[in-house]
Order: structure tokens, then C-alpha cells, then sequence
């Protein structure tokens, strides 16, 4: 088994060569979790047993950290009326300028984060924590406004908008800022799907008007503590990548799909400027044997063996759907360097 050391995911993130083929995945599922940490682990089951799981879970995996929410702290949320396929507009709470001073909001200040600093006392030597954040800027106001509601609002009542996106991302500003100031915690997940297969879902100059203004603030306060800034984030995001690179300045960029642009050409692309993390695709490791798995896994390994900003890990996460063989075929190859 290996042992963790979060430099080699440090040394990707700044584009360099770590000292072995390194993992990154954004999150599993709890059976998965469950094998990784084994039943003694799992069946621990205290205030501290989520943490503990994902800690032993990524450590026997193979990976240099534990991808965990710093808190509990989320945005105010509709009844949704259907949880498998969910519609962009269900569940909406804001419609107008009424609704919006009305909603009790919620603040990042006053939920508990005491697990990030007692985490230290599970955390193998070697081994950080990755935090991730309760949705992004632009989904946490799609949820609030409505998908549709929000296209209209962006002509109807810019001024609207911009309060309710201002009212998003100074909070998630603040929770990020927070969870940074955690020696336990390593790295930062800005996580905030745009997109979908052929373009971004609101435009790129909306994106740049309301969105990524406070994607900038969220990795300079990151920054600010002296750790690196990872966006996750699906769909076709060719026409904003220099954004991401050059103006909001993340270290490292995750989500990927073969449908859209597989791995191999994202990283020959994108790959000296910001590092590339994980990229098999989804529909790829359900579909694939774990021979072909293992063999697209080695590939990339060698591709990106001399020149660093790379690691291992599935396009987007592992959900129930994705058969465990498969997923324990990609991470398996690391073990063999």
C-alpha cells in the first residue's frame, strides 16, 4: 500500500513532475468508500465517522488526501419534486425583488468547521484534506432563481441578478476563506458545472459580467492563505479557458469528457499552462474492460511522465452506476511504477 505525501499532489498542481504517478478524484460513492476503508472503519460510527471513512477510504486507495466539505453551510433550497431527473427550474425561491429580501439567508460564519482541525488527529503523516464548497456561483443561483427566471431576469432586471449572484458569491467567498485557514487542509475544490456538451450554458460575456468575478475573489482568498485553487466544473468550456487560466488563475482544472474533448487532447492543449487532473472518461469506465481501462490509464501516465501537471483519476466522480471493478482497474495502475 502506498503511503500519502500531498507534495506530489502539490507538484502537479504547479505543473511539475511528482516523484510517482499521483491520483485525484472529486468524490465516490459509499459503497466504494465502504471497501476502500473496509468494515471495521465503516462501521465506526460516531461524530466523526464521515470524515474518518473518506480519510481511510482515499489513504488505501492510493491518493495523497481526503476530498471532504469543509461544514454543513449550503444556500436556502426549494422543495424539489423529483430527485433523479431534475428540472433547472424546479424548486426556485426567488421570482423577484420581494422574494429575494425576504429569504432567510444563511451565512458561512455560523456553521461548524471543528472537523477540518480535528481531522489532525486521523490524518496519516504525509496526508492533507481537499475541501470542497456546497455548489458553486452559478448553480447555487440557478437553484435559487430558476434556470429560465434567470435568462429572463438578465434582461428584465439585471440589477436583480447581479444582487443575487453578489449574494452567492460573497458568502462562498467567505466559506472558502475560512476552510483555508486550516493546516490540515491542502488544496481547495471550487466545484460549478457550466456548461454542458457544445457551450456554456449562459454566455460567456454573462459569465464574465456575474460569475467569474467572484471566481476570482474565491481563488485569491485561497491563494491568500498559501494553497492552490482546483476548479471543478463540466461541460464545453473551450471559449473561457483562458479565463480560467489567466484571469481567474486556478492551479489546476478537473471534469472532462470524451464527448466533448478526451483528456489526452485537453492536457496537449491546456496542460503547460494549468494542471490537468483526472479524465477517463465516465461513460469510458462503465462501458470498457478493466484491461482497456488500465491500458488508456498507462497511456496517459506516459504521456504525461516527463512533464508533470498530471493526475490519474475518472472525468467527473465515481456514482453507483460506474462498476467497482472498473474504477479499482484505473487506480491500480499507479501501483505499478
Amino acid at each position: 500500500m502506498r503511503e500519502p505525501n500531498f507534495e506530489n499532489l502539490l507538484k502537479v498542481l504547479r505543473r511539475e513532475v511528482p516523484d510517482r504517478p499521483t491520483l485525484f478524484d472529486f468524490f465516490m460513492n459509499f459503497r466504494v468508500y465502504e471497501k476502500l476503508a473496509g468494515k471495521e472503519i465503516a462501521s465506526m460510527r460516531d461524530e466523526m465517522w464521515e470524515m474518518r471513512l473518506l480519510i481511510h477510504a482515499f489513504k488505501n486507495g492510493g491518493y495523497d488526501y481526503a476530498m471532504v466539505r469543509g461544514s454543513n453551510f449550503e444556500f436556502p433550497k426549494g422543495v424539489r419534486h423529483a430527485d433523479k431527473t431534475v428540472s433547472l427550474n424546479d424548486a426556485a425561491v426567488i421570482t423577484d425583488r420581494e422574494s429575494f429580501e425576504k429569504l432567510p439567508w444563511t451565512e458561512p460564519e455560523d456553521y461548524d468547521y471543528s472537523a477540518l482541525e480535528k481531522a489532525a488527529e486521523m490524518l496519516p503523516d504525509g496526508m492533507k484534506l481537499v475541501v470542497w464548497g456546497p455548489g458553486g456561483v452559478q448553480e447555487n443561483v440557478i437553484d435559487l432563481m430558476g434556470f429560465d427566471r434567470l435568462c429572463y431576469m438578465l434582461v428584465d432586471d439585471p440589477d436583480l441578478v447581479q444582487d443575487v449572484f453578489d449574494a452567492v458569491g460573497s458568502r462562498l467567498v467567505r466559506y472558502y476563506e475560512i476552510c483555508a485557514q486550516f493546516d490540515t487542509v491542502g488544496a481547495l475544490v471550487s466545484n460549478d458545472d457550466w456548461g454542458f456538451k457544445t457551450q456554456t450554458m449562459l454566455s460567456p460575456s454573462v459569465l464574465r459580467k456575474y460569475v467569474f468575478p467572484w471566481h476570482k475573489k474565491i481563488v485569491e482568498v485561497i491563494h491568500a492563505a498559501g494553497k492552490p485553487a482546483i476548479l471543478h466544473s463540466c461541460g464545453n468550456l473551450e471559449k473561457v479557458m483562458d479565463d480560467i487560466i489567466d484571469d481567474m488563475k486556478y492551479d489546476g482544472k478537473h471534469s472532462f469528457e470524451d464527448a466533448i474533448l478526451p483528456v489526452e487532447e485537453a492536457y496537449e492543449r491546456w496542460g503547460s499552462r494549468i494542471a490537468i487532473l483526472g479524465g477517463i472518461d465516465m461513460d469510458f469506465l462503465c462501458r470498457q474492460t478493466p484491461e482497456a481501462i488500465k491500458a488508456r490509464a498507462r497511456a496517459m501516465l506516459e504521456r504525461t511522465k516527463d512533464r508533470g501537471g498530471y493526475a490519474l483519476g475518472t472525468g467527473n466522480s465515481v456514482p453507483y452506476y460506474v462498476p467497482d471493478e472498473n474504477f479499482f482497474a484505473m487506480i491500480s495502475v499507479v501501483n505499478e511504477y
